[in-house]
């Protein structure tokens, strides 16, 4: 493992403090969830960039992903969370998908972090707490 790549348990704990999760089993299970739905959206170099920033066991998930013809937009992949989580409503999903993908950018680095939500549609930017990216030629 790469000595600056963060491991399973600094990205479980870093879930589990965002979100307020009670127990670390919480925290684990939304972080498998949302990291796999967002395994089904990144393709390419992104998914690649991504998977070399994210602790081992993080990265095995979105690699194990085959990614969808046409990503969802932003409110389509909170609902498709929602849909993995039992008992999960469109408001406990964005709670959890914002727990998990608002601590990559500080645990991984901006750049993967970007490079992705330049692939994907509009409205994403905020479920990793960032302002809409915007891309200047």
């Amino acid at each position: 493992m790469s000595a600056n790549r963060p491991s399973w348990t600094d990205l479980v704990e870093a879930v589990q403090e965002a979100g307020q999760y009670a127990t670390r089993a919480e925290a684990e299970h939304v972080t498998h969830v949302v990291l796999s739905a967002l395994g089904d959206h990144v393709t390419g170099e992104e998914r690649v960039g991504l998977a070399r920033a994210l602790p081992e066991e993080a990265a095995r998930v979105i690699a194990s992903r085959i990614p969808l013809n046409r990503p969802l937009s932003a409110a389509e992949f909170v609902d498709a969370v929602a849909a993995r989580i039992e008992g999960a409503t469109a408001a406990t999903a964005r709670w959890h998908v914002s727990s998990v993908l608002s601590v990559l950018p500080e645990l991984v680095g901006d750049e993967p972090v970007n490079r992705v939500l330049a692939q994907l549609p509009s409205g994403y930017a905020l479920l990793f707490g960032k302002a809409e990216l915007v891309l200047t030629a």
